[in-house]
Formats: C-alpha cells, sequence, structure tokens
C-alpha cells in the first residue's frame, strides 16, 4: 500500500457513510408524525433538550461536609477529552442543572434569562462554550436527533424551488392551532409531566405566509399542503449559525437590534414589491438563528438599553419582534454571563428592574478547594502539554495554595490560621475541628470565591516561567521561580490597584513559601529516612520493646544474651517525635500492642508502615540518626568526601524516584534543604 493510500484510509476510517446518511435523513411530515408517536422526545422544546443532554452523560453522588452533591459527567467535557473540563464548581452546576430541569417541566423558569455571574475568570463563558459544544455534539447522537423541515413549492417557470424554514421550526407547528390541543392531549396520554410534549407558538413570517398561500391554492385542504413539507435532521452548529447564536456586544453607537431579530433584504424588495413580504426579509439575526437551541449573549449587561427590550420579549413571551412583522415566537436558551461591576451597576439601575425580574442568578465562583484548583493548572501545564521542561514538584501547587488564600476571608476562629483554613476546607483533618465545624466555617463566609487572583493570572505566570531564560537553560522550573514571578506580576496587574491588597497579596505569598519550607523539609526527612532495612529494624526493636513494657517482662539483648528491661530510652525517643507526652505513653504503648492483637485476629500481619501515626515518628527518627551521618550541613560548604558524597547520591535518587524529581531539582531541593539546616533551623511539619 502506497503512503497516499495509507493516509486516505486514514481519513476513511473516520467518515462513517451510514451515520451521514441518518443525520440528513428527509422524509414526509407523516413520517415524522409516526416517528413522534412512537418517539415524543422527538419534540422536545430547547429547555427539554438541554436538560436531557446534561443527564445523558451520566452523574456521580457523593457527600461533602454531611451534605449530598451530584456531580453531572457533562462538566467533565467528555465531548472534547476534557478540554473544557470545570473543576470544583458542583454545587453552582447543581443549582444550573436545576434551573434546566424546572424549565424543562414548564415550572416558569423556561421564562427568564439565565444570568451567570461572577468574578473575572471563574469559568463562566467555559461553561457556555460547554454548553453549546453539548448542544452540537448531542443533537448528532440518535438520542438527540432534532428535526426541522422545508418546502418544496413549483414556480411559474414550472420548475421546483425549495425554501428551508429560515428558523429552523419544529415540523409540529404545522399542525393547526385548532386541532393542537387534542392532538397534543392524545399524544401525552401516557407520559409522565416531564416528558410532556408542548407546541406553542406559530410559524415563523415566511413559513406562515407559504402555508397560507398553499393553502389557498388547495381551497382549505391542509393534506396537501403538507405535500409541500420535507422533513429533513438538524444537526446544531455554531459554525453554521444553526441553532446556536453568540452575541458579543459592539460600541455602543453601532449596535443595532436588527442584529438580534433579522433585517429586510433590499435586494428582494423589487422582486416580491414590499418591504414587508416575509420573502425580502432575512431571519438571520441571532434570536432567530438560535431558535430550538441557545444563544449566549456575552457581556450581556454591556447590551444597550434597546436590546434588553428585545430580551424581555423574547424569554418572558417567547416571541421577538422583527421589523414590519409581527410578534414571532421563538423556542431557545437565552444564557447571558457578566462580571460583578455591571451587575452592581445593575441593581443600583431602577430603570433596570424588569430586566432583573427576568432573570435568574446563577453565582460561579472561584475555587476555594486547593485539589480542584490544581486540576485547572494540570490540565494546562500536565506533562502531555509541556514538553521538555521539567515542572519541579509542587510548582503548580503552590500557585494554586496561593492563589485559594486569596478567595479566602480571614477566619473569625481564634487559634485559626488562613493556611489551616484553606487545608480544612480541602478535606484534612486537624484537630478539634469536625465536618459539622468546617461546614460552620462556610456559612460565616458565603461570599468566599467571589473575589481573589484569577486563574488567568496564575496560568501567565506560570507560561511567563517557562519561557524564562533560566527555564529555558535549566530545561526545569521550580516553586520559588514560580513564586518569584508572581510577586513581581503583581505590581502590574491592572485589577489590583489598592495598596493594601498588594501588601496582604504578598504577605500571603510568605505564608506559602513558610509552607513550601516545610514541605521541602519533610520529603528530604523521607527521602534520608527511607531506607526499608533501617526503619524495618528500628520498628522491630520499638515493637519488642513496648511488648514487653505492657507485659512487664524483660528483652533479650542479642549481643550479650542477656535479659534486660525494656529500652525506656530509646521508645521514647520515638515516641516524642510525633507529640506523644509523659504522661500518655502507656496509653500509646497499648493502642499499639491492641492494634497488632487486631490485625493478628483478622489474619494480618503487622508492617513498620502499617500505623500511620508510628510509621511518621519512625521515619523522623530514622531522619535524626541517619542526618549526622549524611553531614547534610556540608552540602552549603561544599567540602564533602567521597563516603559522604555516595549517602547524599543515593537521597537523591529517591527524591528522583518516589517524589518526582529529576537531577536538576533533586540538587537545588537538597542545597536548599541544606541551606536551612546550615542556618540552624530544625523546624519540622507538625
Amino acid at each position: 500500500m502506497s503512503n497516499r493510500d495509507k493516509v486516505l484510509s486514514i481519513i476513511d476510517r473516520h467518515l462513517d457513510g451510514e451515520r451521514f446518511r441518518q443525520q440528513h435523513w428527509e422524509g414526509t411530515f407523516w413520517e415524522y408524525l409516526d416517528m413522534v408517536v412512537a418517539e415524543p422526545r422527538l419534540a422536545r422544546n430547547a429547555f427539554q433538550r438541554v436538560f436531557d443532554m446534561v443527564l445523558h452523560f451520566g452523574t456521580n453522588k457523593y457527600t461533602y461536609l454531611k451534605q449530598d452533591f451530584v456531580h453531572y459527567k457533562f462538566f467533565d467535557d467528555p465531548i472534547d477529552n476534557g478540554a473544557d473540563a470545570i473543576y470544583g464548581l458542583d454545587a453552582s452546576l447543581m443549582r444550573l442543572v436545576e434551573f434546566f430541569k424546572s424549565a424543562a417541566q414548564g415550572y416558569g423558569t423556561d421564562r427568564r434569562i439565565l444570568l451567570l455571574h461572577g468574578p473575572v475568570g471563574s469559568s463562566k463563558s467555559t461553561i457556555a462554550r460547554l454548553l453549546k459544544k453539548g448542544l452540537e455534539s448531542y443533537s448528532a447522537t440518535d438520542e438527540g436527533r432534532v428535526y426541522t423541515f422545508f418546502w418544496r413549492v413549483p414556480n411559474d417557470a414550472g420548475t421546483v424551488e425549495t425554501f428551508p424554514c429560515p428558523m429552523n421550526e419544529d415540523p409540529l407547528k404545522l399542525i393547526p392551532r385548532s386541532a393542537r390541543k387534542e392532538f397534543l392531549g392524545q399524544l401525552n396520554t401516557e407520559l409522565p409531566e416531564d416528558r410532556q410534549v408542548r407546541v406553542e407558538g406559530d410559524l415563523d413570517p415566511f413559513c406562515r405566509k407559504t402555508f397560507e398561500d398553499l393553502l389557498v391554492k388547495y381551497e382549505g385542504s391542509w393534506r396537501k399542503v403538507l405535500d409541500h413539507v420535507v422533513v429533513r435532521r438538524l444537526i446544531l452548529s455554531e459554525k453554521d449559525r444553526l441553532g446556536i447564536g453568540t452575541f458579543q456586544p459592539k460600541d455602543e453607537k453601532n449596535q443595532d437590534s436588527t442584529e438580534l431579530t433579522g433585517d429586510i433584504n433590499y435586494r428582494k424588495i423589487a422582486l416580491y414589491g414590499s418591504d414587508s413580504d416575509p420573502r425580502a426579509f432575512n431571519f438571520d439575526g441571532e434570536l432567530n438563528i438560535a431558535n430550538r437551541g441557545m444563544c449566549e449573549f456575552i457581556e450581556v449587561l454591556k447590551l444597550d438599553v434597546a436590546f434588553l427590550y428585545d430580551l424581555l420579549g423574547a424569554s418572558q413571551e417567547h416571541t421577538i419582534k422583527p421589523k414590519k412583522f409581527a410578534q414571532t415566537h421563538i423556542d431557545e436558551v437565552i444564557l447571558g454571563h457578566t462580571n460583578e461591576p455591571e451587575y452592581k451597576k445593575l441593581q443600583s439601575n431602577e430603570l433596570m428592574e424588569a430586566f432583573r425580574d427576568r432573570t435568574i442568578k446563577i453565582d460561579i465562583p472561584y475555587n476555594i478547594r486547593l485539589g480542584d484548583e490544581v486540576k485547572i493548572y494540570d490540565k494546562d501545564f500536565g506533562k502531555e502539554k509541556v514538553r521538555g521542561i521539567h515542572i519541579a514538584p509542587h510548582t503548580i501547587e503552590v500557585a494554586a495554595m496561593w492563589a485559594v488564600l486569596t478567595r479566602l476571608d480571614e477566619p473569625k476562629k481564634a487559634g485559626l490560621t488562613l493556611m489551616q483554613k484553606l487545608k480544612l476546607y480541602d478535606g484534612k483533618n486537624l484537630p478539634g475541628f469536625t465536618e459539622d465545624s468546617v461546614r460552620e466555617l462556610k456559612e460565616e463566609h458565603p461570599r468566599e470565591g467571589m473575589k481573589g487572583i484569577s486563574p488567568r493570572y496564575i496560568q501567565d505566570k506560570v507560561s511567563n516561567c517557562l519561557v524564562s531564560e533560566q527555564a529555558q537553560g535549566d530545561r526545569c522550573i521550580n516553586p520559588f521561580m514560580l513564586m518569584n514571578e508572581l510577586e513581581t506580576g503583581l505590581s502590574h496587574h491592572s485589577l489590583i490597584t489598592d495598596e493594601e491588597q498588594k501588601k496582604r497579596y504578598k504577605e500571603l505569598l510568605s505564608t506559602v513559601r513558610e509552607e513550601y519550607e516545610d514541605t521541602l523539609k519533610a520529603e528530604v526527612q523521607r527521602a534520608i529516612s527511607a531506607d526499608e532495612d533501617a526503619i524495618q529494624r528500628l520498628c522491630t526493636n520499638y515493637i519488642e520493646n513496648v511488648r514487653a513494657y505492657t507485659q512487664r517482662e524483660k528483652v533479650r539483648n542479642k549481643y550479650t544474651g542477656r535479659d534486660e528491661p525494656p529500652d525506656e530510652r530509646q521508645m521514647r525517643a520515638i515516641e516524642e517525635k510525633i507529640d506523644i507526652p509523659d504522661s500518655r505513653k502507656d496509653d500509646f504503648r497499648q493502642e499499639i500492642m491492641n492494634y497488632i492483637g487486631a490485625l493478628s485476629l483478622d489474619g494480618k500481619k503487622f508492617e513498620y508502615n502499617t500505623n500511620a501515626r508510628l510509621y511518621k515518628a519512625l521515619e523522623l527518627k530514622l531522619f535524626e540518626d541517619s542526618r549526622d551521618t549524611i553531614k547534610l550541613k556540608n552540602v552549603v560548604s561544599g567540602v564533602i568526601d567521597d563516603e559522604t558524597q555516595a549517602k547524599i547520591d543515593v537521597v537523591k535518587q529517591r527524591l528522583i524516584k518516589f517524589f518526582g524529581y529529576n537531577e536538576t531539582s533533586a540538587t537545588d531541593v537538597l542545597n536548599y534543604v541544606a541551606s536551612i539546616f546550615a542556618r540552624g533551623d530544625t523546624k519540622r511539619e507538625d
């Protein structure tokens, strides 16, 4: 097979002829009617279709702080491999889906404008883009099928002309209003309330005129008129302006409401003799072409007042007013999004009361859980995206940590730091805090996440680091490089003009640096004490002494062969590493023996890393014993003998193998931690 044939075969594999024929199906009105009777969901309105689309991808249920949440997999963006995935906003997305559910059942929210409100960069546009992309994909599936129609009408020359329905109406709208109620009653007899088919409004002006002209021609025979109707499958597409529209405000002086509702086609006036003939009108405004789907309004509150008046009717009455024509029915979701300053202006403007009354606002905040924030940057700066430059461990995490801290309010509870609050929100356990108390913390500050540093700022600074001369030279970036970039950038941040705010953000960066230093010291400690044989020996010795102590026995000294009392000094040296006071040593030792006994009853073996608290104590003790032999402080002076260098190389390899560092970043970490010990800073992680 030639290279050309190989390339062509790849294309052929991705083109499904049968699927193409299904998506371009055409048939008679009667065939469509049979399909609707068999499968009524084909005649769903726009809100029902969006709600079904979200549910189509499935859900996960979970509990957080004793509250039940539903995670809708649709917002993971399964359509585009997670390109527009939304992280950490399940509470807001649940409210969004509840809006669609209520609107799908016709409970009134279908007559409202959906307004996504939040700070800059909080994923409002991403949610809108995902909904539009989802509708495109869903309409191409068998479950999400949508149908419209076009006319085949003979002209004076004896040939047949085709005219598509300009607003892609549902073919059921061709059923006369006089018969529609009884028809729908029969169709909906056995359908549940939330699945009822609803056909509202009249045909658009063009189809209405065509229908009436044919009705006159056939002396009122509705069936003969429908012989000129061809029903076809409709695949929604923003690029093709089919069922999905997007409107972005322009300069106020150049705004024209015809961009929403269509305009006269002056070239056809001479042909049809009047500018009020629907055949001389282009029904191609954003609200026209978005019929049957969704219309997004970017920065909706920046629209001219005349546009907002159009939206009032479009939402409340489901109608628009094209120039020279009567009110025209539409079936679409109207979604807008706006930032905080514009929304505050709306609240203070009494003239906009009618608009406020017709909107349902859903807050889209920033993440306030560290794990969710990290996922945003991992998507953009993961190994698949960034090639050739090593991103040292914790680099993304420290930036995300700082971003989240800027969004949190200082805790009111005495003795609780902002960093501890961040950890509690992220699911970490702290002594004295239960799920109920963490929930109370959140309820004290309901607007957390509506201010602070945007993810875009973090993304920009990570990008700057990746293209810096240092990164290009070392082929590596680390947390300190990124934190310096974050701090330097504050001086040029266009949205931060308050000096007090800048000062607070810099102080929070210092807090993050301290936390990162503790993390580094803990990792180096673990790397130094990662000698499994040594830690196993230490554990075995401790357990033998504890067993003898709790059973009031002696321990056989394997060197002298004599029975001796348990080594109290060694046991306390280990227990003190996890702050077991002398007054509680008996309880702790008995607890360990009970734990070992319980494992034995279950047929399980106790290992040095089975009990998390004891494992941490053993690691810290082994680190303390090993630190002097490794002489880590000598790294700073550069005077290292061969034996010490070999031990340091072992630690470096452990950092690379177990913690994700490369040669450069592991060396940097060891040098930095060595400088801390050289300064006499022996503070360890609590």
